[in-house]
């Protein structure tokens, strides 16, 4: 008999699904999908915010996004067992955003992973029995201001070295072990070269899967030495701004892996959610679906293809290099706009050999270091 394990995306209850949630109209919320997961023997969502009634924002780069504490109604209507909790918005109201997350998740009978009062904590594995077999799960976010470096409450920071020994020990103790990272570059539907080689990384670590999510759109997978790897699911239940309510946000996908003692396989779920016509989420008509495969496996093919990802990688970075230049350069929000735009006359705010010493602060391993810890901590 098959173990039948599902994994999705961003889970923001927010904004319009609030709504629904509140007067606990949960058959909206999930729409036929809920009958899938429940049928799961295991099913696991990313909680990208903190469930919270705490006021205390802390500062970022970013919004701050929190859920009220009722939202785990939801994750209980449909059946989840376990949430991931290493992301860029847990930590956004602070350490008792993140303890009241905790306990919210406890008092609910749903476990947690990636994120504890420390990162001794944060760094532990989830392990379960499932249908007789042990199952393990992983899971890091990419560094933000949601990680913990000690004593700290925070989420498994991203660190291919210890996440490697972590990958290594825990598979001596579990069957099947998941590792899930929260990272990639928002809105951009290809793994950077970074992250595909860190993904092959911790497969060859001995992960027997890996699921991205974070990107807020969906991406493309490969099987790379015997593992699936899968790039990005997109979210999941997350309607945010207007102009987000349309194209690359609203398109998502589950992964369902099919384990038994001969071999390992998947079914994709897609669907969409967070649309201006409707917020809450619905599967995939058969026409809709023939158009989603057909870019999947477009992108599949991409990610396999050492010189067709280098140049949809390059013809990305093209789109990005104004924006990022006046992020770095400029302080004020509307002349960066204009720069990015190629209004602003670049000539007052660049130069050449300015441009090498923030090249050589950024490609040196020990001047990126020093120039991070600096930016991080206040020195007197």
């Amino acid at each position: 008999m098959s173990i039948k394990i599902l994994i999705s995306g961003d889970f923001c209850p927010i904004n319009r699904n609030r709504e629904f949630i509140d007067k606990r109209d949960f058959d909206s919320v999930f729409g036929g999908f809920s009958e899938i997961s429940k049928a799961a023997d295991l099913a696991i969502t990313n909680l990208e915010c903190p469930l919270t009634e705490s006021d205390g924002r802390i500062e970022k780069s970013g919004p701050c996004i929190k859920a009220q504490p009722n939202a785990i109604e939801a994750l209980t209507f449909a059946g989840f067992d376990v949430v991931t909790l290493a992301n860029n918005h847990i930590m956004d109201f602070g350490s008792q955003g993140l303890k009241d997350t905790l306990n919210v998740c406890k008092n609910a009978g749903i476990d947690t992973v990636g994120a504890d009062a420390n990162l001794e904590q944060a760094r532990k594995p989830w392990v379960k029995t499932v249908e007789g077999k042990k199952i393990g799960i992983l899971n890091f976010a990419e560094n933000e201001f949601c990680t913990t470096t000690g004593d700290e409450y925070g989420a498994n920071p991203l660190n291919p070295v210890s996440n490697f020994y972590d990958i290594a020990e825990a598979k001596k103790h579990v069957d099947f072990l998941i590792v899930i990272v929260h990272g990639g570059r928002e809105h951009y539907q290809l793994p950077s070269p970074r992250v595909r080689e860190n993904f092959r990384f911790f497969a060859d670590a001995g992960a027997d899967a890996v699921v991205s999510h974070h990107t807020h759109c969906f991406s493309g997978y490969e099987t790379w030495n015997g593992t699936p790897i899968f790039y990005g699911l997109g979210n999941f239940i997350f309607d945010y701004k207007k102009k987000y309510q349309k194209g690359k946000w609203t398109e998502g996908y589950a992964v369902q892996f099919r384990l038994d003692d001969e071999k390992l396989d998947f079914d994709i779920i897609p669907y969409k959610q967070g649309r201006q016509e409707k917020a809450t989420l619905e599967l995939l008509s058969a026409q809709d679906r023939k158009s989603f495969d057909d870019r999947l496996s477009e992108l599949n093919r991409t990610i396999v293809d050492d010189s067709k990802f280098r140049q949809a990688w390059q013809n990305y970075l093209k789109t990005q290099k104004e924006s990022y230049k006046a992020l770095l350069f400029v302080q004020n929000k509307y002349v960066r706009l204009l720069m990015a735009k190629g209004l602003f006359p670049k000539i007052f705010l660049e130069s050449k050999q300015h441009k090498n010493v923030v090249l050589n602060l950024f490609r040196c391993e020990t001047h990126r270091e020093i120039m991070v810890e600096t930016l991080n901590k206040k020195i007197d």
